[in-house]
This record gives C-alpha cells, structure tokens and sequence, in this order.
C-alpha cells in the first residue's frame, strides 16, 4: 500500500471526525497498527483540532454552562442517568451535533485543500509553458543573430539566383563563405514546393558543366525564415536551385531548374 498516498487521501481527518462507517473505521484502526506514519498522522491531526479548537472558541464565563443548561431544559427536559425516564439526554444531543459540524468542517478543509492543490498544478503547467515558449523564443533569436552574424561576415561573396524557364518570378541568394566552406541559401523568393518533391542545390563547374550536390531545403514550408546552412567546399563557379523527387537526385532536372547564378556575376 501506498502510504504517503493513503494519509494525503483526507481519510485519516475524516476518522478523527468519526464521519466514517464501521468498516472504514476498522480498516484504518488495522492500518495505524501496521503502519507507524499512519498512527503519527492521525496524532497529528487530534492535535491539530484541539489547538484550533482551543484558539478559535470564544472564553466561557464560569456560570456558562449553568445558564446554557437552562436554557436547554427550557426546550429539552434534562433526565438524570439512570432515572426512570427513556428519553435522551441534551448532552447526546450536544455531542452528536458537534461530531457532525466536526466532520463537515473537516471536509470543507480537505474539499478547499483540494481545490488549491488543483490550482496550484494548474498554475505550474501554465508556469511550465511559459517558461518552454521563452526558452524556444530565445532559442529561435539566438539562431538568426547567428545567421545575421553568418551573412554579414567580411569573407561571404553574395551570389544572385535569377529565375528560370520553368518559374521566372522565382530567385534566391547565396551567401558563400569560401573560408569555411560554407553557403547560406535565402530561399524567400522560391514557392512552396508540391508535396512529394524539395528543392535541391547545386555547385556547378561551368567549363564543362559540373553539378555536384550540396544539399536539398528540407522542411522548406516550416522554416520561416527560408534560410538554408549547407556545407560546400567545392571551387564552386555557379549555384542552381532544381525541384527534386522527395531525397534529392544524383543529377539535377534542368527542366526543373528554378534558379541560376554565377559567381561573381
């Protein structure tokens, strides 16, 4: 059995208020036995009640009980233990009352208790998102001031792609760092590729004409920012951008050539 999870379960407080059947009385008088945290919380919990219930009642005068006792014989005639009459004593009265608004106060505290354990979760899952949706915030800023830093570097040669044939509204750039041989590729000008297909970039050698892969624009409708990190060393003369089957060609589709530039051009 789950201790931790039987005393959080309000049924311990439940039991000192003696709101519980028989049976449940049974099964956590068996418990406290078996288990000693069990037995040191129901402990607890009775001292609990007496100190507020100390704390929060009002100081009797000494003849208070006598004159709250007139007053109940006015509407409950008091009978002697062991007289001749068969009514109930106003003291059976009294005490039961007082179990019940003990029982009902404490389920009031464990339905409230509940309630702001409810809130608090709440307020840590929200607490929780926030803090995930900054970190990515941060996350994405720090990758375009990388990239901004990229392209702005005093060793990149920027190359034009002008559009072609098969899409002439189309173009695109290439930020060429030969020092690290790298490029960035500003894909904003290009359409969202049809499904099924990506676009692929190439390094071409011009004389003859050389295509040598470097890399296709995966994700290209999730990336907002259509720019493109691809590895190229290679004694690159031109870049083309072609539409490709989904996982690239080995030799790029003229017919599908959407972009073309020259270095140095």
């Amino acid at each position: 059995m789950d201790v931790k999870e039987y005393i959080a379960s309000g049924k311990l407080e439940l039991y000192v208020a003696g709101a519980l059947s028989i049976e449940e009385n049974l099964e956590v008088q068996h418990y406290a036995i078996q288990y000693p945290e069990i037995r040191n919380e129901i402990e607890a919990i009775e001292r609990a009640i007496l100190a507020v219930t100390e704390a929060a009642s009002p100081k009797m005068p000494s003849d208070g009980f006598t004159k709250i006792k007139a007053r109940i014989d006015d509407v409950i005639p008091f009978t002697p233990e062991g007289s001749s009459s068969k009514g109930t004593s106003w003291g059976s009265y009294l005490g039961w009352a007082a179990s019940v608004l003990l029982a009902v106060g404490l389920f009031w505290m464990y339905t409230e208790n509940s309630k702001l354990q409810s809130e608090i979760e709440l307020t840590n899952k929200e607490k929780q998102s926030l803090e995930d949706i900054l970190s990515d915030t941060q996350e994405e800023i720090t990758y375009k001031e990388s990239l901004l830093e990229d392209i702005r570097d005093q060793n990149v040669t920027v190359i034009a792609l002008g559009g072609q044939t098969v899409s002439p509204s189309s173009y695109a750039k290439a930020y060429w760092n030969k020092v690290e041989s790298k490029v960035i590729i500003d894909a904003k000008g290009l359409p969202e590729p049809p499904e099924g297909f990506t676009y692929q970039v190439w390094s071409l050698k011009l004389d003859p004409l050389t295509p040598t892969s470097i890399g296709l624009l995966d994700d290209f409708a999730s990336v907002d920012t259509k720019l493109f990190t691809l590895e190229n060393a290679n004694e690159s003369e031109a870049f083309g951008i072609t539409l490709e089957p989904e996982g690239g060609s080995e030799t790029p589709t003229l017919e599908q050539l959407y972009t073309l530039g020259a270095v140095g051009s």
